[in-house]
């Protein structure tokens, strides 16, 4: 157990923004985060959850105590004929649990290959990409009640998980920190290529019969060429949510921009890429003083170094503007802003 004051974050969140805590605190175990929990000098102070830091935009010092998950440990809990279930802590790299699967020949989060960030922020925003989510292959989460320090079992159900959404962004947030999650993953592979550019990658990769392994190796390089590495580069990925907008609009967009791209969400609405929308604007590549949108993916605002948190979110303002101006779309932070 690791506990400090006017502690710096800047090495904690992958903005590399410059922010301090009031008070930091690294727990290793549920008993550790319990004890944690029990101490007067946190019970009554603001908290804030921390694993990667790789999906907050920090704006100000935060004033209160920020607890880092470090619980670690994968494996397979049981399996059966078709399905078998992973248990991996909440503080372990989403990445090195895609790897653990990929090693047991366990289908179902390879196109969520190389997502930054932990276990345990996971199933706060429904990961997802190329054509799957954490929900597809959710079977439950562990994660304790800050106010009691008591640790509960969350079902599908119980997160009420949406797109980039669940249970835990609204009337559960800041409430609980999720210590372990199981997945139920597919030992008979369903592969999904038809998202993004995988079908084309594959392709030049000179794969005819993917498998989880090539579909993964596929997505890394997708995300390697369009995604800044936050080690050389300030970032939280994708800043934005893809816009889910009615097809009757979509319709009525396609008219003036012949090349507008979309997704069938369902049989009246359809999801257009935030990229395209923030490229159409004129911001790709954009750079203001330290910072700006990084050159190969307009959906990325980056931090060359030293910029301020509120610079950044000013820039997000900015381009949440121009696109509602030139589409009649209304861009939604995908990132935590603080």
């Amino acid at each position: 157990m690791k506990f400090e004051s006017d502690f710096s974050l800047k090495s904690y969140n992958t903005f590399g923004i410059d922010v301090k805590a009031k008070h930091f605190a690294r727990f290793d175990s549920v008993q550790e985060l319990q004890e944690l929990l029990q101490r007067p000098e946190i019970r009554e102070e603001n908290k804030l959850i921390l694993g990667g830091g790789s999906n907050v935009l920090f704006t100000k010092d935060f004033d209160g105590i920020v607890l880092l998950n470090g619980i670690k440990g994968m494996e397979v809990v049981r399996e059966d004929e078709e399905f078998a279930y992973v248990r991996a802590g909440g503080g372990e790299v989403w990445h090195n649990l895609v790897l653990f699967c990929l090693e047991h020949n366990l289908g179902g989060i390879e196109n969520l290959s190389l997502i930054p960030g932990t276990v345990g922020a996971a199933p706060l925003q429904n990961i997802g990409a190329y054509g799957v989510e954490l929900k597809d292959v959710f079977y439950e989460l562990e994660a304790v009640e800050l106010a009691t320090g008591e640790l509960h079992t969350f079902d599908g159900e119980a997160c009420r998980f949406g797109y980039r959404e669940s249970v835990f962004k609204h009337e559960a947030k800041g409430e609980y920190i999720v210590t372990a999650v199981v997945l139920k993953l597919h030992k008979q592979h369903q592969l999904n290529t038809s998202y993004g550019a995988i079908k084309t990658t594959l392709e030049e990769m000179q794969v005819q019969q993917p498998t989880i392994h090539d579909v993964s190796a596929a997505v890394c390089h997708i995300r390697r060429s369009k995604l800044p590495d936050p080690a050389q580069i300030g970032n939280a990925g994708s800043f934005f949510k893809n816009p889910e907008i009615p097809t009757l609009l979509f319709d009525v967009l396609k008219v003036k921009h012949p090349d507008m791209p979309a997704y069938p969400v369902s049989g009246t609405t359809v999801k257009v890429p935030a990229g395209w929308l923030i490229e159409q604007c004129g911001w790709k590549g954009k750079v203001i003083g330290n910072y700006g949108v990084h050159k190969n993916q307009a959906l990325v605002l980056v931090n060359y170094g030293g910029a301020e948190g509120e610079k950044v979110l000013a820039l997000a303002h900015d381009i949440i503007q121009s696109v509602q101006e030139k589409f009649g779309i209304v861009l939604q932070p995908e990132v935590n802003i603080l």
